[in-house]
Order: C-alpha cells, then structure tokens, then sequence
C-alpha cells in the first residue's frame, strides 16, 4: 500500500493518490477496530449502506455500537485539490461534524507549501470563528500535509502532523 501511494505522490498522479490513500484511511480504521464507509467501501453500519455519508470522504463508526444510528467516532476528508479554498472547505466540512476524531489530507509539491497552507487555513477556516464557536468545537482536529519533496523518507517524513489547539486557533505540529 505504501509503495503505491509514494509513487502516486512522486508522479503527482493526484486522484491515484486520493484512491490509495482512502485505502490507507479505511485499513486504518478497520485496525483500530472501527467500521469505515468510504468511495469503494460500502458502509452497513446504518440502515441505509453507503460508500460516503453526508459527502465526507470517509467516516468511521465504533464496532460494536449498539444504536441504529450511531454517531461516528471519526471523519476524514482526502483532498488532492490544488486550490487552496476546495481544502479550506474540507477543513470547514469536518468542523462541522461533532466527532472525537477529524482529520484533513492534503497535499503540496514541497514542505514550504505546505506550511504556508496550514497558516493560511488557520487565518481563512479558524480565525473566521469567534473563540465561542472555536470552543465549541470538541475531540481532536487534525491537518495532514504530504510533500513530494520529503518523500525520499516516505512515510514518516512525507506526512506532516499538526492538530488543532483550539485557544489559540493555530494547528500545532506533533
């Protein structure tokens, strides 16, 4: 799976790295024993089977939930977009969302971009809250920014952490 995710990111082959990674985000969430729904992965947790629920790319459910419509544990949003507003959308989408866990992939040709994207998605998307609106926004956000230009130590340099400190309105890294 790796393999073919760090060729997509070298060849900048942008919807075959969103498909791999999706693979990657659902193979995941199956390992820590959530159930996901994803595009190519029907979710049954509900009654109604979906490959994506409210048009979030991914969205992971507890096991063993014992409701008919349990709320997720998680959301994920695989965005291979360029444009900087389609990724600043993905980040508000999963702001919306009440989930212990969310999280928004992107990418950018270099790790300088991809700094530069996290400051300016914590200008555009955060610090358009109030600290009201920001407080209420409970669980962990995370942003995950891969970089061709680290891929040469894929997967741990490729990927760059950063979550959320939600007093501050700054994604800090991990």
């Amino acid at each position: 799976m790796a393999a073919g995710l760090k060729e997509a990111a070298l060849s900048a082959a942008l919807g075959a790295w969103t498909e791999r990674l999706t693979r990657v985000v659902v193979t995941t969430c199956e390992a820590l024993g959530w159930r996901p729904a994803a595009k190519g992965h029907l979710g049954d947790v509900l009654p109604l089977a979906r490959h994506e629920y409210l048009a979030l790319d991914v969205m992971a459910f507890r096991a063993h939930d014992p409701s008919r419509w349990p709320l997720p544990i998680a959301v994920f949003e695989l965005e291979n977009s360029r444009e900087e507003d389609r990724i600043a959308y993905a980040l508000w989408k999963v702001l919306c969302i009440r989930v212990p866990l969310r999280a928004v992939f992107a990418y950018r040709r270099d790790a300088r971009e991809g700094l530069t994207l996290v400051h300016r998605l914590a200008e555009s998307v955060i610090g358009g809250l109030s600290i009201d609106e920001r407080m209420v926004v409970t669980g962990e956000t995370a942003l995950v920014i891969g970089s061709r230009g680290e891929a040469e130590t894929f997967p741990s340099g490729y990927f760059k952490f950063r979550t959320l400190n939600a007093n501050t309105g700054d994604f800090e890294r991990l």
